[in-house]
């Protein structure tokens, strides 16, 4: 498991004004209807932003971080995995998400992610030029491989996530990836990474890698104060790349 319930994303000290947070259902190409919860600020960028969750799906952390994007000016959505198998009804802490995880597959979770890209843009009045993913963890690598399966999207941004099941789309790549690294990742060796690293930059795929020493998986959280200057870097990192990325599709 990634984040707890009780964790919260970090602040990154922006006050936008929210219009609305909402939970919703949406409907992928392939008939699946899956949780979603959508925050627009009340005066949006050109930028939306698609979050893909850790392993147990859509849950408070990630409503929190559809606000907090919302803060900075962007409309943004999480998704559930877990629609096809688990329905789209409310969920306790003891969901056991395991069943359910080993029952996804990348091209629904892409069908998932094409659905959500089209509710922003339905919603943006023409104006939502640009759209980014990022995601945690399991998300973080279904995040990075949307770069080769969506087309049009503006970046690809990944914490923590797994390169083993990312590499056989390198080579279909097209968007910029951003990859936020915890330093002490128990989950995935250091080594890993930098393989994937090298990967990325023989592909010519534009990509840039951070790593945070010392941080374990799952550090962006509010409750870690100890990762505090690294959750405020990772924001910078975020918005920064959110910013030129969009800069460059538009």
């Amino acid at each position: 498991m990634c984040y707890p319930d009780e964790a919260r994303p970090p602040d990154h000290g922006l006050r936008a004004k929210v219009a609305s947070a909402t939970d919703l259902v949406l409907t992928a190409s392939d008939g699946n209807q899956f949780a979603a919860h959508v925050a627009r600020p009340e005066s949006p960028s050109s930028s939306g932003i698609v979050i893909l969750p850790d392993v147990r799906g859509l849950h408070n952390f990630y409503r929190g971080l559809a606000v907090r994007f919302a803060e900075a000016g962007h409309a943004a959505i999480a998704i559930d995995y877990f629609g096809r198998t688990a329905g789209v009804g409310p969920r306790g802490d003891d969901f056991d998400y395991q069943p359910h995880r080993a029952q996804t597959a990348p091209a629904t979770i892409d069908a998932d992610v094409a659905a959500a890209i089209a509710h922003l843009r339905s919603q943006g009045n023409g104006n939502l030029k640009n759209i980014l993913s990022v995601g945690f963890c399991f998300g973080g690598g279904n995040s990075w491989r949307q770069s080769a399966t969506q087309p049009g999207l503006s970046g690809a941004i990944g914490f923590y996530g797994v390169p083993a099941g990312v590499r056989p789309y390198i080579a279909q790549m097209k968007a910029p990836l951003l990859l936020l690294i915890a330093g002490a990742d128990m989950a995935t060796p250091q080594e890993d990474f930098e393989r994937f690293d090298r990967e990325l930059t023989e592909a010519g795929v534009s990509h840039h890698m951070v790593v945070y020493p010392g941080a374990p998986h799952s550090f962006f959280d509010r409750g870690y104060e100890k990762w505090q200057d690294a959750c405020r870097d990772c924001w910078r990192q975020v918005l920064d790349f959110v910013r030129e990325n969009s800069a460059a599709g538009a």
